[in-house]
């Protein structure tokens, strides 16, 4: 029997165990890992860079798009090393730290803050601007922002000082709550019951009001008698509510599947489908509806391939 002690390192779950499609994952991992920091790296940039988009709908984005990095760069490094070098270890620490920074960039409460601008953009279009100021945008992103930290340190610290006495296999290929406390002596879990309570209220509290906001949204938006006005507050509202509705059903199956169909390699896709997909996937459902986004998108792209072209030019006289 292990104590948790004595463990400096877990073994993550392996993709596979054949050579081939080690690498075959490695490959994958790498080519999802730079479409999300190339989708989301644009769109940082452009929206900094691009003062007509210093709206609150893009700052949020912006945030959006930054706990996208860090939720992809906390997974997903440190499985394309182990399907790379025939590895299935992380220290301890490692762990924790990958546990806390994953937690931090959960994104529900940050997609209940947009939601909310969601709705008074179209619900009480002239009070936007009141509502919604540049102090207001701050101190909402920081409370997401807060908040992310409080639940990420809450349960790091917490899970990390349970004791662990079933050894150190994670049927998981990163570190998560779950797979820690099935390494935890016997009802010592019980211990973790109280945050995770806590967090399911905060998301359920979240659902609800995305819900009612989207309600409202909509019984606004059929009130508009144009079609043409209607289908561009619809366009409006259409990323974010995909966006949601891709995180929320895939974190739900996650966590609330029957036993009788788990499987490891089930929860493996399905952990991959909520923490790996939603970050590359999210800039191409942002970007793809909104013209707005993608023209300035396509300046800067512009704007840097013509100074490379000036820069070559110089160099060579």
């Amino acid at each position: 029997m292990s104590n948790s002690s004595s463990i400096t390192q877990f073994l993550l779950l392996a993709f596979a165990d054949r050579r081939e499609l080690q690498l075959l994952h490695f490959w994958l991992f790498l080519g999802i890992s730079l479409a999300a920091l190339l989708g989301n790296g644009l769109i940082i940039t452009t929206i900094a860079c691009d003062h007509h988009l210093h709206t609150p709908m893009y700052f949020f984005l912006l945030n959006l798009s930054l706990l996208d990095l860090a939720s992809i760069c906390t997974t997903v490094p440190k499985a394309m090393a182990n399907s790379l070098f025939d590895t299935r270890t992380i220290s301890y620490w490692g762990c924790a730290v990958q546990l806390f920074v994953f937690l931090f960039s959960a994104e529900y409460f940050l997609l209940t803050v947009m939601s909310y601008d969601r709705y008074v953009a179209i619900c009480k279009p002239l009070h936007y601007g009141t509502l919604l100021g540049s102090r207001a945008c701050v101190h909402m992103a920081a409370a997401a922002w807060g908040s992310g930290f409080l639940n990420a340190l809450m349960h790091t610290a917490n899970t990390f000082s349970l004791p662990l006495c079933q050894g150190n296999v994670l049927d998981q290929f990163f570190c998560e709550i779950p797979q820690i406390l099935k390494l935890s002596c016997s009802h010592s879990y019980l211990r973790e019951l109280g945050p995770l309570l806590v967090s399911a209220c905060l998301a359920f509290g979240c659902f609800v009001f995305i819900v009612v906001s989207y309600v409202q949204i909509f019984r606004a938006v059929l009130r508009i008698p144009s079609e043409q006005g209607r289908h561009k507050a619809f366009s409006t509202c259409l990323p974010h509510l995909v966006v949601v509705s891709l995180f929320v059903s895939t974190a739900m199956f996650a966590h609330l599947k029957p036993p009788s169909i788990s499987s490891p390699s089930l929860d493996l896709v399905v952990s991959f489908l909520y923490s790996v997909v939603p970050p590359a996937v999210n800039p191409l459902i942002y970007s793809m509806r909104n013209q707005e986004l993608k023209q300035s998108i396509k300046k800067m792209i512009s704007w840097v391939f013509g100074n490379i072209d000036k820069l070559s030019i110089t160099l060579h006289k």
